[in-house]
C-alpha cells in the first residue's frame, strides 16, 4: 500500500496545479480536476459546453503548467485525415518519400469542435488515442509520451456537425459538462480581463509546477492506491447494470427494468470498467487517502459513463439524459 508521505506529496502537487490554473480559470473546479485526473490517468477528455466558457484557455493553461508541447487543431468540414496525422512527401533531392508529421505529434492536443469534421477525419484519431501511434503509409510512428487529447463540442449548434461514433466516444476517459460560472466568479472574470497596467504577456504568464518526474510520481502513487475486492465488484456491477441486452438476467434483481432499461439501447463496455477503476483511485488520492471508497466510485461514475450509454427514443421523448439513468443505477446497485 502507498505510504502516507507519498499521498501528502501528491496532494501538494495537485493543489499547486489548481492554484496555478486558478490564475486564469475562475471557478470551473470540476473541469480543472477532470483535466488533472485525465492527465494522471493517461486518458482523454471530451468537453461539452457553450462557447466562451474557457475550454480552450484551460487546455492551454494545463500545457503551460506542465511544460508539455501544445497543439490546437480546429476541426472543420473540409479537414482531411492527413491534416491531422501528416503525409508522405516526395523529396526530389534524395529521390525518396519522407514523412511530414502532422499536428497530432504533440503532448497536448486540443481538438476544437471535433464534431464539425466528418467521420473520416474523426477516425484518424482512433489509432492515435488508443495505440499512441500514427501510421503514415507503411510506417507506424510513436506519439510523444504523455499524449493527451482534449476534444470540445458545442451542444447548441448542430447544423454542419457530425455525431461522434460510439467507437470514438468509448476512447475518451471522461466527458465533462461545462456550465456557466456563478455571478461572483463572472465578476472576477471581467475584472481580470479589464485590469489596467497589465500586458498580455503578464496576463498569460504561468509557472511550470509539474514536470515529467512529478507526473510519473503521481501516476505511480495512483496505481498503488488500494482497491478492496468488494469495491472492484461494485465497479463491475455498476457498469454491468448499464447493459440491458446481455446482462438483464444478472442485474434485474438490482435495478428495476421499468425504471432504467427502457431508456437504454446500449450500455458501457469493459473499457468503462477500467476507466472507472483508474479514476476512482485518482480521486481517492486527491482526497489524501490511500484507499478507494464507494463515494469515489460514485463521483467518477457520471463523467466516466455518461458518453458511453446510448439512450433510446423513449428517453429522448421523456427528457431523460444519461446522467439521470446513471443516477438511478447508482441508487439501486448495493453499496459495499
Amino acid at each position: 500500500m502507498v505510504q502516507k508521505e507519498d499521498i501528502e506529496r501528491c496532494v501538494s502537487l495537485i493543489e499547486d496545479c489548481r492554484k496555478e490554473l486558478a490564475k486564469r480559470i475562475f471557478g470551473q473546479s470540476e473541469m480543472i480536476d477532470g483535466l488533472i485526473t485525465a492527465l494522471v490517468a493517461g486518458g482523454h477528455i471530451l468537453l461539452e459546453g457553450v462557447p466562451g466558457l474557457a475550454k480552450t484557455l484551460a487546455v492551454k493553461s494545463l500545457a503551460a503548467i506542465t511544460g508539455l508541447e501544445f497543439k490546437r487543431i480546429q476541426f472543420t468540414p473540409d479537414l482531411l485525415p492527413a491534416d491531422l496525422t501528416g503525409t508522405m512527401i516526395w523529396e526530389q533531392a534524395s529521390g525518396h518519400f519522407s514523412v511530414r508529421r502532422g499536428p497530432v505529434f504533440a503532448n497536448v492536443i486540443l481538438a476544437d469542435e471535433i464534431n464539425r469534421a466528418p467521420a473520416k477525419v474523426q477516425s484518424a484519431l482512433l489509432e492515435a488515442m488508443e495505440e499512441k501511434q500514427v501510421t503514415i503509409g507503411d510506417t507506424s510512428l510513436p506519439l510523444p509520451d504523455p499524449f493527451f487529447v482534449l476534444a470540445t463540442e458545442n451542444p447548441i449548434e448542430h447544423e454542419g456537425t457530425y455525431s461522434l461514433p460510439e467507437a470514438e466516444l468509448d476512447r475518451f476517459l471522461m466527458k465533462l459538462l461545462i456550465t456557466y460560472p456563478q455571478p461572483i466568479e463572472e465578476l472576477e472574470i471581467i475584472k481580470s480581463n479589464g485590469a489596467e497596467g497589465r500586458s498580455a504577456e503578464q496576463e498569460q504568464a504561468l509557472s511550470q509546477v509539474l514536470n515529467m518526474d512529478a507526473l510519473k510520481f503521481l501516476r505511480g502513487t495512483a496505481d498503488a492506491v488500494h482497491v478492496d475486492e468488494n469495491i472492484s465488484k461494485y465497479i463491475v456491477s455498476i457498469v454491468a447494470a448499464t447493459r440491458p441486452a446481455s446482462t438483464r438476467s444478472q442485474v434485474k434483481a438490482v435495478v428495476p427494468a421499468e425504471g432504467v432499461y427502457r431508456y437504454v439501447t446500449f450500455g458501457a463496455s469493459p473499457r468503462a470498467s477500467i476507466a472507472l477503476y483508474k479514476c476512482s483511485r485518482i480521486l481517492a488520492m486527491f482526497e489524501g487517502r490511500n484507499f478507494v471508497s464507494p463515494e469515489d466510485v460514485k463521483t467518477a461514475a457520471l463523467p466516466v459513463l455518461r458518453h458511453r450509454i446510448v439512450l433510446s427514443y423513449e428517453a429522448e421523448a421523456e427528457g431523460m439524459d444519461a446522467d439521470n439513468v446513471i443516477s438511478r443505477i447508482l441508487q439501486h446497485v448495493p453499496v459495499p
